[in-house]
């Protein structure tokens, strides 16, 4: 199969074509302001399943559905709480999924046979068009390979999936770099299941009290049924095996110049990074820069694929703001294999 790259700035039919294909049942890299995701019509089980089967992701592993204005969530859930219509007024369009009571309308395949479903809406202005124009929400999970590296860039989805999809729809390098934070609103305590784009943070200025589940400290278990993505299998990782640093920045940069091989790949601050001028080494920004940490990060474990080291190393970023997503995929990526530097 030939993957084209539909570029809506060059072509004014790109969006065009890629609406055409999610009507007909095909799948299409999708630019979004988190990562790159693997759209289909949320609708339709037979379309939705080549998402599983394109990037080879487990069934038990649910979907988030995309849409392109408030007003489509009514018809995709059973109801509306309050706070996730507070949620909605604060951080939407952007990069925050809520878990909500599903309606009849969406497919078990979707939902992993769960009776809810995760919903978001995209700020990315790609994304928001092509989801007006075929009409239907889109179930997009990031558009990588199952348990690689997140895509947030057009390449990378080509790398991962070129002559398994129809399409990409080039929207540029995405903004945030990590993936949609999801909060699950079922139950009397609002829960985080994944950290994002949006920080706990700022989740608790509107909801108080939020809990968080222990998919974000420790490896979950494939016999435990989860309800929203990248809570249990490898997530996010590169073939090499990674180690994950915490702790003060200087001390962790020493701990790694202790214990790393010659041969190892150094994830690491930009300060710190003069360091390992001996080493294969990808730099993710200042250690306060979350940001640019966020952007970098899928990026930086991606570049070591073609280098030869035989493991890698990575500085983790604090749990605080959106530091938090970022030491989530790190750790994630790692296996959950960490050393805690006092």
């Amino acid at each position: 199969m030939k993957t084209l790259l539909l570029n809506p700035v060059k072509n004014p039919d790109a969006l065009g074509q890629a609406a055409a294909l999610l009507r007909a049942g095909e799948v299409v890299g999708m630019p979004t302001e988190t990562v790159y995701g693997l759209a289909a019509n949320a609708l339709n089980p037979d379309a939705v399943k080549k998402i599983f089967e394109a990037k080879g992701r487990p069934q038990d592993n649910p979907l988030i559905v995309h849409i392109a204005d408030v007003e489509q969530l009514q018809g995709l859930v059973r109801t509306v709480p309050e706070t996730a219509r507070q949620l909605a007024a604060a951080f939407w369009p952007g990069p925050l999924t809520m878990i909500l009571p599903k309606a009849d309308c969406i497919p078990d395949v979707v939902s992993a046979g769960l009776d809810t479903v995760g919903i978001r809406l995209p700020s990315h202005p790609v994304a928001r068009a092509l989801i007006r124009e075929c009409g239907l929400p889109l179930a997009a999970p990031s558009a990588n390979l199952s348990g690689r590296p997140s895509t947030t860039t057009s390449r990378h989805v080509r790398l991962d999936l070129g002559g398994k999809i129809p399409a990409i729809v080039e929207g540029g390098p995405c903004a945030v770099g990590v993936e949609s934070t999801v909060i699950s609103l079922i139950g009397q305590t609002p829960r985080l299941l994944r950290p994002g784009g949006v920080s706990l943070e700022q989740l608790e200025k509107i909801l108080g009290k939020v809990d968080i589940d222990r998919a974000l400290r420790e490896q979950i278990g494939d016999d435990v049924q989860v309800s929203a993505p990248g809570m249990k299998y490898r997530h996010y990782a590169p073939d090499i095996p990674v180690t994950v640093v915490c702790g003060d920045p200087e001390r962790t940069a020493a701990y790694i110049t202790r214990h790393a091989s010659l041969m190892a790949g150094i994830i690491c601050f930009s300060e710190c990074a003069f360091q390992f001028d001996l080493h294969e080494r990808r730099i993710i920004g200042a250690a306060e820069d979350v940001q640019t940490q966020a952007r970098c990060i899928f990026d930086a474990l991606r570049a070591f694929d073609p280098v030869y080291v035989d493991e890698i190393w990575a500085q983790c970023p604090s749990d605080e703001g959106l530091g938090l997503a970022v030491a989530n995929r790190l750790k994630k990526a790692a296996g959950f294999q960490i050393v805690n530097v006092v």
